[in-house]
């Protein structure tokens, strides 16, 4: 727990998610094909897309699961559903859970995306590039923050 006037360090997902520049969420339907699937995600530089049934959240697509479950079969990517490929049930986590909490998280489940649920609704999608990004970020501050306490000292 924080000491009066000190701030809790640790950032809750809602906040990373805010702090996105783009936080549109890139879905797919069971049945699309998987080469509309790779399609999206090349058009909009994704590493997956979230697979939903009307509202619900049923499974996630990603590069690696085009690449490892395609290649393999005689199938074509077009003729071939999201559903035969696509990874469920998934993994997410709340608004709630911290950076160091998903980053725990995927490094056991060796996972690259997280969907953020809240009371059964979708509200996001975190990365690990977005995690680390908000890490990289927090201790720059810290950083900055030692150098101008340092300079002060010496001053």
């Amino acid at each position: 727990m924080a000491a009066d006037g000190e701030q809790d360090a640790m950032k809750d997902i809602a906040q990373i998610l805010k702090s996105k520049p783009d936080q549109t969420v890139y879905t797919v339907w069971p049945s699309a094909s998987v080469f509309d699937a790779v399609k999206l995600m090349t058009e909009k530089n994704l590493g997956a897309l979230l697979v939903l049934e009307g509202e619900a959240l049923v499974g996630i697509i990603s590069e690696r699961d085009c690449a490892r479950k395609v290649v393999f079969t005689d199938r074509s990517p077009k003729e071939m559903a999201v559903r035969d490929i696509m990874s469920s049930p998934v993994q997410y986590v709340g608004p709630s859970h911290t950076n160091e909490e998903c980053m725990a998280l995927m490094t056991d489940k060796r996972l690259r995306h997280l969907p953020v649920m809240d009371n059964g609704k979708l509200i996001g999608l975190v990365s690990i590039g977005d995690l680390v990004k908000d890490i990289i970020s927090e201790q720059s501050f810290i950083i900055q923050q030692l150098e101008h306490y340092i300079a002060g000292v010496k001053g």
